[in-house]
Protein backbone atom coordinates (compact mmCIF):
# COMPACT_ATOMS: atom_id res chain seq x y z
CA UNK A 1 0.00 0.00 0.00
CA UNK A 2 1.61 3.36 -1.10
CA UNK A 3 0.71 5.50 1.34
CA UNK A 4 1.26 9.79 1.30
CA UNK A 5 3.22 10.98 4.94
CA UNK A 6 2.76 14.40 5.51
CA UNK A 7 4.20 16.11 8.38
CA UNK A 8 3.82 20.08 9.39
CA UNK A 9 3.75 19.49 13.23
CA UNK A 10 6.72 22.63 13.72
CA UNK A 11 9.11 23.99 11.26
CA UNK A 12 9.71 21.23 9.29
CA UNK A 13 7.70 21.09 6.61
CA UNK A 14 7.89 17.04 4.85
CA UNK A 15 6.16 14.53 2.22
CA UNK A 16 6.82 11.29 2.15
CA UNK A 17 5.86 8.13 0.01
CA UNK A 18 6.22 4.85 1.82
CA UNK A 19 5.30 1.19 1.55
CA UNK A 20 5.57 -0.64 4.85
CA UNK A 21 8.87 0.41 6.17
CA UNK A 22 10.12 0.99 2.71
CA UNK A 23 10.98 4.24 2.33
CA UNK A 24 10.67 5.82 -1.62
CA UNK A 25 10.83 9.37 -0.98
CA UNK A 26 11.41 11.59 2.39
CA UNK A 27 11.44 15.72 1.41
CA UNK A 28 11.86 17.68 3.92
CA UNK A 29 12.68 21.28 4.45
CA UNK A 30 12.93 23.61 7.68
CA UNK A 31 12.18 27.36 8.38
CA UNK A 32 14.64 26.96 11.31
CA UNK A 33 16.79 29.45 9.52
CA UNK A 34 14.06 32.37 10.05
CA UNK A 35 13.72 31.69 13.52
CA UNK A 36 17.43 32.12 14.35
CA UNK A 37 16.94 35.70 15.15
CA UNK A 38 14.66 35.59 17.61
CA UNK A 39 15.95 32.91 19.73
CA UNK A 40 13.29 30.18 18.93
CA UNK A 41 10.44 28.65 17.21
CA UNK A 42 7.53 31.74 15.70
CA UNK A 43 4.70 30.00 15.46
CA UNK A 44 3.42 32.41 12.91
CA UNK A 45 6.61 32.35 10.81
CA UNK A 46 6.06 28.17 11.13
CA UNK A 47 2.72 28.37 9.33
CA UNK A 48 3.27 30.99 7.01
CA UNK A 49 6.73 28.84 5.69
CA UNK A 50 4.34 25.69 6.06
CA UNK A 51 1.77 26.99 3.16
CA UNK A 52 4.41 29.01 1.11
CA UNK A 53 6.15 25.09 0.52
CA UNK A 54 4.14 22.37 1.41
CA UNK A 55 2.79 22.48 -2.35
CA UNK A 56 6.68 22.27 -3.54
CA UNK A 57 7.41 19.88 -0.92
CA UNK A 58 4.64 17.53 -1.92
CA UNK A 59 5.62 17.48 -5.49
CA UNK A 60 9.39 17.19 -5.01
CA UNK A 61 8.23 13.72 -2.75
CA UNK A 62 5.90 12.64 -5.75
CA UNK A 63 8.90 13.23 -8.17
CA UNK A 64 11.73 11.93 -6.37
CA UNK A 65 9.68 8.14 -5.36
CA UNK A 66 8.63 8.15 -9.24
CA UNK A 67 5.26 7.84 -8.36
CA UNK A 68 1.87 10.21 -8.61
CA UNK A 69 -1.10 10.91 -6.78
CA UNK A 70 -3.00 8.08 -8.97
CA UNK A 71 -0.41 5.73 -7.14
CA UNK A 72 -1.39 6.68 -4.22
CA UNK A 73 -3.85 4.08 -1.88
CA UNK A 74 -3.50 6.05 1.93
CA UNK A 75 -3.29 9.58 2.95
CA UNK A 76 -1.32 9.83 6.84
CA UNK A 77 -0.70 12.85 8.23
CA UNK A 78 0.54 14.52 11.91
CA UNK A 79 -2.53 16.18 13.33
CA UNK A 80 -1.32 16.42 17.37
CA UNK A 81 0.71 17.23 19.12
CA UNK A 82 2.53 20.68 17.83
CA UNK A 83 1.98 24.12 16.76
CA UNK A 84 -2.10 24.65 15.80
CA UNK A 85 -1.47 26.93 12.91
CA UNK A 86 1.38 24.71 11.58
CA UNK A 87 -0.60 21.54 12.44
CA UNK A 88 -3.90 22.84 10.10
CA UNK A 89 -1.58 23.69 7.20
CA UNK A 90 -0.60 19.57 6.56
CA UNK A 91 -4.37 18.71 8.09
CA UNK A 92 -5.62 20.69 5.55
CA UNK A 93 -3.86 19.21 2.39
CA UNK A 94 -4.06 15.95 3.77
CA UNK A 95 -8.23 16.11 3.90
CA UNK A 96 -7.86 18.05 0.92
CA UNK A 97 -6.50 14.67 -1.33
CA UNK A 98 -8.66 12.57 0.50
CA UNK A 99 -11.80 13.67 -0.16
CA UNK A 100 -10.58 14.64 -4.13
CA UNK A 101 -9.26 11.19 -4.83
CA UNK A 102 -11.27 8.99 -2.06
CA UNK A 103 -8.69 7.73 -0.05
CA UNK A 104 -8.43 6.73 3.18
CA UNK A 105 -7.06 9.34 5.54
CA UNK A 106 -5.58 8.54 9.47
CA UNK A 107 -4.14 11.10 11.74
CA UNK A 108 -0.95 10.48 13.47
CA UNK A 109 0.71 11.47 16.92
CA UNK A 110 3.97 12.56 15.76
CA UNK A 111 5.50 11.78 19.29
CA UNK A 112 4.39 8.47 18.85
CA UNK A 113 5.85 7.99 14.87
CA UNK A 114 9.32 9.34 16.05
CA UNK A 115 9.31 5.79 18.13
CA UNK A 116 8.69 3.90 15.31
CA UNK A 117 11.32 5.59 13.23
CA UNK A 118 13.29 3.40 14.32
CA UNK A 119 11.30 0.69 12.37
CA UNK A 120 12.88 2.18 9.02
CA UNK A 121 16.38 1.00 10.12
CA UNK A 122 17.71 -1.63 7.79
CA UNK A 123 16.19 -5.30 8.59
CA UNK A 124 18.63 -6.74 11.35
CA UNK A 125 18.37 -3.26 13.23
CA UNK A 126 14.70 -3.22 13.97
CA UNK A 127 13.16 -3.15 17.53
CA UNK A 128 10.03 -5.36 18.66
CA UNK A 129 7.22 -4.81 20.54
CA UNK A 130 7.75 -4.58 23.91
CA UNK A 131 9.79 -2.12 24.53
CA UNK A 132 10.41 1.01 26.55
CA UNK A 133 10.18 4.31 24.37
CA UNK A 134 12.42 7.48 24.65
CA UNK A 135 11.21 10.57 23.06
CA UNK A 136 13.75 13.72 22.73
CA UNK A 137 13.28 16.73 21.37
CA UNK A 138 12.63 20.20 21.92
CA UNK A 139 8.80 20.17 22.58
CA UNK A 140 8.91 16.45 24.48
CA UNK A 141 10.69 14.55 27.16
CA UNK A 142 8.84 11.46 27.33
CA UNK A 143 9.03 7.56 28.92
CA UNK A 144 6.34 5.13 27.35
CA UNK A 145 6.04 1.51 27.87
CA UNK A 146 5.19 0.87 23.88
CA UNK A 147 3.57 -2.85 24.15
CA UNK A 148 1.89 -2.25 20.30
CA UNK A 149 1.96 -0.03 17.56
CA UNK A 150 -1.30 0.58 19.10
CA UNK A 151 -0.74 -0.07 22.72
CA UNK A 152 1.38 2.50 24.63
CA UNK A 153 1.64 3.93 28.20
CA UNK A 154 2.89 7.18 29.21
CA UNK A 155 5.44 6.50 32.01
CA UNK A 156 6.77 9.70 32.80
CA UNK A 157 7.54 13.18 31.10
CA UNK A 158 9.48 16.38 32.02
CA UNK A 159 7.27 18.60 34.35
CA UNK A 160 8.66 21.94 33.11
CA UNK A 161 11.33 22.28 29.98
CA UNK A 162 12.07 19.38 27.43
CA UNK A 163 15.73 18.45 26.91
CA UNK A 164 15.82 20.37 23.42
CA UNK A 165 14.05 23.61 25.14
CA UNK A 166 17.02 23.49 27.96
CA UNK A 167 19.41 23.02 25.61
CA UNK A 168 17.70 26.55 24.01
CA UNK A 169 17.96 28.38 26.63
CA UNK A 170 21.31 27.71 27.94
CA UNK A 171 22.80 28.72 24.45
CA UNK A 172 21.66 31.72 24.44
CA UNK A 173 22.40 32.37 28.01
CA UNK A 174 25.79 31.74 27.16
CA UNK A 175 25.84 33.62 23.55
CA UNK A 176 25.77 30.87 21.06
CA UNK A 177 22.72 31.22 19.27
CA UNK A 178 19.68 28.91 18.43
CA UNK A 179 19.22 26.53 17.93
CA UNK A 180 21.16 25.08 20.90
CA UNK A 181 21.62 21.26 20.63
CA UNK A 182 24.07 21.17 17.69
CA UNK A 183 26.11 23.69 18.84
CA UNK A 184 26.74 23.05 22.40
CA UNK A 185 27.00 19.56 21.49
CA UNK A 186 30.20 21.00 19.21
CA UNK A 187 31.40 23.16 21.87
CA UNK A 188 31.27 20.31 24.77
CA UNK A 189 33.42 18.01 22.66
CA UNK A 190 35.90 20.80 22.88
CA UNK A 191 36.17 21.17 26.51
CA UNK A 192 39.41 20.31 28.06
CA UNK A 193 38.40 21.09 31.78
CA UNK A 194 35.83 18.34 32.06
CA UNK A 195 34.24 19.15 35.47
CA UNK A 196 30.80 16.56 34.74
CA UNK A 197 29.72 17.88 38.68
CA UNK A 198 29.41 21.43 37.79
CA UNK A 199 25.42 21.31 37.55
CA UNK A 200 23.43 18.70 39.68
CA UNK A 201 20.83 16.54 38.11
CA UNK A 202 17.35 16.93 38.76
CA UNK A 203 16.04 14.49 41.52
CA UNK A 204 11.78 13.95 41.27
CA UNK A 205 11.95 11.30 43.65
CA UNK A 206 13.32 7.24 44.34
CA UNK A 207 11.71 5.31 40.94
CA UNK A 208 10.61 8.47 39.16
CA UNK A 209 10.28 8.34 35.37
CA UNK A 210 9.42 12.58 35.53
CA UNK A 211 12.38 14.96 34.00
CA UNK A 212 12.92 18.63 35.34
CA UNK A 213 15.58 20.50 32.72
CA UNK A 214 14.81 23.74 34.02
CA UNK A 215 17.15 23.85 37.06
CA UNK A 216 19.75 22.98 34.87
CA UNK A 217 19.25 25.78 33.05
CA UNK A 218 18.78 28.04 35.96
CA UNK A 219 22.00 26.66 37.45
CA UNK A 220 23.81 27.74 33.82
CA UNK A 221 22.52 31.74 33.94
CA UNK A 222 23.62 31.86 37.65
CA UNK A 223 26.77 30.50 36.93
CA UNK A 224 27.31 33.00 33.83
CA UNK A 225 26.16 35.66 36.22
CA UNK A 226 28.35 35.39 39.05
CA UNK A 227 31.64 34.63 36.63
CA UNK A 228 30.63 37.38 34.87
CA UNK A 229 33.07 37.47 31.92
CA UNK A 230 33.42 33.93 30.10
CA UNK A 231 35.95 32.69 27.86
CA UNK A 232 35.50 30.25 24.91
CA UNK A 233 37.52 27.57 26.79
CA UNK A 234 35.13 28.66 29.96
CA UNK A 235 31.81 28.11 27.62
CA UNK A 236 33.28 24.92 26.05
CA UNK A 237 33.69 23.47 30.40
CA UNK A 238 30.07 24.62 30.80
CA UNK A 239 28.68 23.14 27.55
CA UNK A 240 30.46 19.73 28.65
CA UNK A 241 28.19 20.06 32.15
CA UNK A 242 25.50 21.24 31.33
CA UNK A 243 25.31 18.12 28.53
CA UNK A 244 26.99 15.46 30.66
CA UNK A 245 23.85 16.48 33.16
CA UNK A 246 20.92 16.43 30.52
CA UNK A 247 21.92 13.08 29.01
CA UNK A 248 22.73 11.02 32.11
CA UNK A 249 19.58 11.67 33.16
CA UNK A 250 17.79 10.65 29.80
CA UNK A 251 20.01 7.58 30.22
CA UNK A 252 19.51 6.86 33.74
CA UNK A 253 15.89 7.15 33.50
CA UNK A 254 15.20 5.06 30.32
CA UNK A 255 17.19 2.29 32.22
CA UNK A 256 15.63 2.93 35.34
CA UNK A 257 12.24 2.24 33.30
CA UNK A 258 13.26 -0.75 32.05
CA UNK A 259 14.47 -2.55 34.95
CA UNK A 260 10.67 -1.84 36.41
CA UNK A 261 9.17 -3.48 33.79
CA UNK A 262 11.26 -6.05 32.81
CA UNK A 263 12.39 -5.07 29.45
CA UNK A 264 15.38 -5.51 27.49
CA UNK A 265 14.55 -3.21 24.74
CA UNK A 266 14.77 0.99 24.86
CA UNK A 267 14.11 2.71 21.61
CA UNK A 268 15.15 6.55 21.63
CA UNK A 269 13.61 9.15 18.91
CA UNK A 270 13.45 12.57 18.33
CA UNK A 271 15.48 15.37 17.12
CA UNK A 272 17.64 15.29 20.45
CA UNK A 273 18.10 11.50 19.31
CA UNK A 274 20.43 12.93 16.30
CA UNK A 275 23.14 13.50 19.48
CA UNK A 276 26.43 11.50 19.12
CA UNK A 277 26.78 12.00 22.46
CA UNK A 278 23.59 10.52 23.61
CA UNK A 279 23.86 7.51 21.36
CA UNK A 280 27.08 6.99 22.46
CA UNK A 281 26.41 7.18 26.18
CA UNK A 282 23.10 4.40 25.75
CA UNK A 283 25.27 2.29 23.73
CA UNK A 284 27.78 2.27 26.88
CA UNK A 285 25.63 1.81 29.48
CA UNK A 286 23.80 -1.01 27.17
CA UNK A 287 27.28 -2.39 27.14
CA UNK A 288 27.46 -2.97 31.44
CA UNK A 289 23.86 -3.67 31.40
CA UNK A 290 23.41 -7.53 31.13
CA UNK A 291 21.31 -7.81 27.60
CA UNK A 292 19.93 -4.51 27.18
CA UNK A 293 19.73 -3.23 23.76
CA UNK A 294 18.95 0.29 22.42
CA UNK A 295 17.74 1.05 19.26
CA UNK A 296 18.26 4.63 17.56
CA UNK A 297 16.20 5.82 14.51
CA UNK A 298 19.14 6.70 11.58
CA UNK A 299 19.71 10.51 11.67
CA UNK A 300 17.76 11.73 9.11
CA UNK A 301 15.11 9.75 10.64
CA UNK A 302 15.73 11.52 14.02
CA UNK A 303 14.06 14.71 13.54
CA UNK A 304 10.59 15.88 12.32
CA UNK A 305 10.47 14.09 9.03
CA UNK A 306 7.28 12.83 6.55
CA UNK A 307 8.36 9.13 6.63
CA UNK A 308 8.04 8.32 10.36
CA UNK A 309 4.05 9.60 9.88
CA UNK A 310 3.60 7.33 6.01
CA UNK A 311 4.97 4.50 7.82
CA UNK A 312 3.19 4.32 11.25
CA UNK A 313 0.11 5.50 9.49
CA UNK A 314 -0.04 2.44 7.70
CA UNK A 315 0.16 0.11 10.56
CA UNK A 316 -2.50 1.54 12.08
CA UNK A 317 -4.34 1.78 9.18
CA UNK A 318 -3.89 -1.86 8.69
CA UNK A 319 -5.21 -2.24 12.30
CA UNK A 320 -8.32 -0.33 11.97
CA UNK A 321 -7.71 2.89 12.85
CA UNK A 322 -9.39 5.57 10.54
CA UNK A 323 -10.11 9.47 10.14
CA UNK A 324 -12.62 11.08 8.44
CA UNK A 325 -12.85 14.40 6.90
CA UNK A 326 -13.75 16.16 10.58
CA UNK A 327 -10.02 15.09 11.41
CA UNK A 328 -9.02 18.35 13.08
CA UNK A 329 -5.63 19.92 14.74
CA UNK A 330 -4.53 19.25 18.05
CA UNK A 331 -1.81 21.08 19.54
CA UNK A 332 -2.01 19.71 22.83
CA UNK A 333 -0.15 17.29 23.96
CA UNK A 334 -1.84 14.09 24.42
CA UNK A 335 -1.60 10.31 23.93
CA UNK A 336 -4.40 9.48 21.81
CA UNK A 337 -4.39 6.31 19.96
Amino acid sequence: MLTLGIETSCDETSVSVTRGKRVFSNVVTSSVHLHKRYGGIVPEIASRYHVEYIIEVLSKALEHSGKGLKDIKLVAVTNRPGLVGALLIGVSLAKSISYSLKLPLVGVNHILAHLYSAFLNEEGNRPSFPFIGLVVSGGHTALFYCEDVDRYKLLGQTQDDAVGEAYDKAAKILGLGYPGGPVIEKRASLSKNRNASLFPKSYMGKDSLDFSFSGIKTAVLYYARKMRVLGGDDINDVCYAFQEACLDTLVEKAFLAGRLKGLKRIVVGGGVAANSCLRGKFHEAAGFSGGVKVYFPEMKYSTDNAAMVGAIGEELYRRGHKSDLYLTAEPNFGIII
